[in-house]
Formats: C-alpha cells, structure tokens, sequence
C-alpha cells in the first residue's frame, strides 16, 4: 500500500494526530496533552498569527521555558509558513534584543515571567509588531509598541486554522542561533527536507516507535532538545517535556511516574547521576535507550550507566548546529569502542580531509567533512561564514559541510574526536563563543585585558576560564567578575574560573596568544 511520505514537520502532527487523536503528546510538569489538544492549539495560534499579518517565511520568534505552549507555538508557525526562532530562556535581554533584529521577527511569543528580559528589547526591534505574552501581562505598557496580547486568551477566541498554508520542503523552517567566533550569535538556516530527515535518520538509528516515552531537560531552543519534540510527534510517542534537571530526585520520580523509556542527557547531567549513585544505587529499569552529545562522556562511566539503566542500549554521539548530527556509535560496540563517536547517521557520509583537501588515511588526523540531506543552507545573511562551512564537494554542485573539527578514522570507519579548530568553547552541551564573553568583560570598570579560554573539565567538558589583566589601582575581584557576567550572560557562558594576571602573551602583532594560557 502507497504511504505518503512527511515532507513538512508540520505534517508529522496532522498525520499522528489523525491515527492516534487521545494518545498524550506531551506531558508538561506533570499535566498530560493529547495530540488533539497540540494540533488543536496550534492550529488557534497558526490562525492568531495569519491575523496579525505573519506569511510566509515571516520569523516569528519563541521566548519561552519548556512548556507544552511552547511545543504548540513552534508547530503553529510551521502550520501559517513561518520560520520558528526558539531562543534559550536564559538568555538576557542585550543578546535576546541582537537576534529579535537580526532575524527581522514580526512577533514574538513569550513567558510573562521573561519580561524583566525582552521588554527592554522590545524597543530596539523596530520589524517587531505584536507579542503573544504567555501568562500574566507586563504592566504599564498601553498603547506602546510594539502591542502586547495575552497569548491564551488570544488562542481561545481565534477559530482554528483549517489547513496549514502553503509551503514546499526546501523553504526555511527554522533559524537556530548558536554562537560564532565575532561574538554574534550566528542563525543556522535549516530547511523543512534538513529537519524532516534528519529527525527520520535519528529515529533510524535510535530504533524509536510510538510506544517509547521520551524525557526532556534541555532547553527546546538547543537542537538537542528540539529534537527530542520533532522525533516524539513524528513517531506518535509521548514527550515527557521538563525544564531542566535542576532537581534531580523530582526528575527521578517523573520518570519513574511517567515511565520514561528514552533519557537523552549531556555530560553535566549524568556526572550527577554517577555522583549521586555512586552515594546511594540508583536504578531506573523501564528506560530503554539512554543518549549523549555534546561533550565526550567518561570511559569509567559506563559501568555505573549500565547499572543505573540496566534495560538500556547507551548511545554515544556527535553533532553540530550545522547539520544536527554527524555520527552515532552503535550501543552494543560502547564497551569495545569507548573512544569513539562511530559511523555517519543513515543516509549520509563523512570524510576526513587533510589541510588541503586530501583524503587521509586510517589513523590519521583529518578535518571532519559531512556529505547529506541534513546540512544546513547556510547562516542567516551571512554569506562569507556560509563559505567558509560549505565547500565545493566532489560531485558537481555539491555542497560538503567542514565541521572543522579533527578527527581519526579506524578500520572499520568509526570516528574518533581529537579537537577544534576553533577557539568556540563547548561546554555543558552549549557552545559560547569567547568574544561575545571577552565584550561583557570588558564592560566592566577596572578591565584592562581579557582572554577567554575552554580548559578541559570531566564533568562539562570544557569549562569557561577568564584571564583578566586589571587597569593599575583597580580593586577587581572574582566574584565581582561572575557577579558582572551572571547579569549579562547565560549562566552556561559565566566563567567558572577567573585568574589575574600582570600581562597577557602577545604576538608581535598584539594578538592573544591563547595557546600560552591553555
């Protein structure tokens, strides 16, 4: 029988909704919502933003902790056309306001607790007409704009959209903004067809159906998360959808209660769950599949990981913004393989190029390449940085993504991680970029010099290390340094380590030598 294939991430709700309309898509702290309850949502706010003059390839931007009006906010703008840009809650409102008019967004949906946040931004925004505030309004904002509105209310009294309105696979559906060695965040352009497969390949290789129950504790505006959404709904699965793994023993009882089969987790979360059952045994039998990315994951945990999880097949990964995923080890080679990150996902390849472009051998260093339907179409407006990623391949008119990073190969063609290329610091599953840190610092009063470093760190993989060298009479301290970061950045991007130094290695040209304070 003839199956029509999903072409638009939109489509996976509209399929899995009409097969199975009661089954829950969500559970959001806690509360249950069925697919019938998400499209149904969606469909209201896809119609609320038709209304107020959003179309096609209009970016609307997303501003919200995990919660299930946030799922439903990223399928509405795919539902009227639009381009989704989830932005991290963390983020603060100087960064939040450069993406708002970087990416053009027409409206923006948002958590009224995020106020103190993106009012400030709101004026700076000058494309930005309408937000959708989510729970209770800011106050003393009559007649100013850009207009703000009471997003569930907004929702109840506007009639559902019918259809979703017209739009083809190779147009932009989202923009990903992830940090870039200027100090800008960069927005990654990924199209329908990218997303659409590489979630399929994803579900592929991680051998996912509907019956799984899929925990999130990662922010939806980082791919990691993101996907978690995109796979559960096209599979017809449950996404046990929370903010962040900050309490742990609440976590554990979710899944517990919920009966999650699925845990994907960067290192910071199962450094906690080893330290925490290495004090007292931990054991979650119902999980099924547990996941890994960003940074590298101790060899020595896999004991502990395979007793906290004793029914789980354990995933160890690699990926990047650019294009998702690159490559995945298969489960049952982690305890022969523990240093690799294995073979290139379903459907595609990856290459190790030497310098000039010259394949290498097994066992030699080579620059990371990824040939497949998955990469990006480039950063938003920024042609050059869209060059310098996407190479001329080997097949007329071939786009080939260069990750930068080196790697080895091994015989059988599994991939081992050896650095980056980069100075951009992964650390906690996030990447920062070591400029936009160095600007915050020397915002503040009594900053001479400063240097941005990632030095290794076994539970965030790289940790944020801050070389300052003080104007002459300043009284600067460390905790005078974080407390100045903390109100300006991310709390992934605050600098666990602050050092002083009478001066910073230098070139003969005055550039930093970074390499001397690594």
């Amino acid at each position: 029988m003839y199956h029509q294939p999903i072409r638009l991430l939109d489509e996976t709700l509209t399929e899995t909704t009409a097969v199975v309309p009661e089954k829950s898509a969500l559970i959001a702290e806690g509360t249950p919502h069925s697919y019938r309850e998400l499209l149904r949502t969606a469909r209201s706010l896809a119609a609320a933003l038709t209304d107020r003059g959003v179309r096609r390839g209009d970016r609307v931007a997303v501003y919200m902790e995990n919660s299930f009006a946030c799922a439903a906010a990223i399928y509405a703008i795919l539902l009227c056309g639009a381009v989704f840009v989830v932005v991290n809650p963390q983020t603060k409102a100087e960064k939040l306001q450069f993406i708002l008019i970087d990416c053009e967004a027409i409206v923006l949906v948002a958590d009224g607790t995020l106020s103190r946040n993106f009012l400030p931004a709101l004026a700076h925004a000058p494309e930005l007409a309408f937000v959708l505030c989510s729970g209770s309004l800011p106050p003393g904002r009559d007649g100013a704009r850009p207009h703000i509105e009471q997003l569930e209310e907004v929702v109840q009294a506007t009639p559902a959209l019918g259809a979703a309105l017209h739009h083809i696979p190779n147009d932009l559906a989202a923009l990903i903004y992830t940090s870039g060695s200027t100090g800008n965040p960069k927005g990654v352009m990924m199209s329908h067809q990218a997303m659409v497969f590489a979630a399929g390949s994803l579900i592929q290789y991680l051998r996912l159906d509907g019956d799984h129950r899929i925990l999130n504790l990662l922010p939806l505006a980082f791919d990691y998360g993101l996907y978690q959404l995109l796979m559960s709904v096209y599979v017809g699965a449950t996404l046990v959808l929370e903010r962040s793994f900050a309490y742990p023993a609440h976590t554990l009882r979710r899944i517990r209660e919920s009966e999650v089969t699925v845990f994907p987790g960067v290192p910071t979360i199962y450094t906690m769950l080893v330290s925490m059952h290495r004090r007292s045994p931990l054991c979650l039998p119902s999980v099924l599949r547990v996941t890994n990315t960003a940074a590298a994951l101790p060899t020595d945990y896999n004991r502990d990981l395979h007793e906290i999880f004793p029914n789980a097949l354990l995933f160890r990964m690699y990926g990047l913004t650019e294009c998702k995923r690159v490559c995945y080890l298969e489960p049952e080679l982690v305890d022969r393989k523990p240093g690799s990150v294995g073979k290139a996902i379903p459907g595609t390849e990856t290459l190790l190029l030497s310098k000039d472009g010259k394949p290498v051998a097994p066992g030699e260093p080579g620059i990371l390449h990824i040939r497949g339907p998955h990469l990006m179409m480039g950063y938003w407006r920024q042609p050059e940085l869209t060059r310098e990623m996407l190479k001329e391949g080997q097949l007329p008119g071939e786009k080939i993504l260069c990750a930068g990073d080196w790697f080895t190969m091994d015989e059988d063609g599994d991939l081992y991680f050896l650095g980056r290329s980069d100075d951009i610091i992964k650390t906690r599953g996030e990447k920062v970029s070591p400029v936009e840190v160095e600007n915050v610092l020397y915002a503040l009063r009594g900053v001479r010099e400063a240097a941005v470093i990632g030095v290794p760190d076994e539970l965030l993989g790289q940790a944020v290390k801050a070389v300052i060298v003080a104007e002459e009479g300043a009284e600067l301290t460390a905790s005078a340094v974080l407390k100045h970061c903390a109100g300006r950045l991310e709390n992934f991007m605050v600098p666990k380590y602050v050092e002083f130094a009478s001066e910073l290695p230098q070139t003969a040209t005055g550039k930093i030598r970074k390499v001397e304070l690594r």
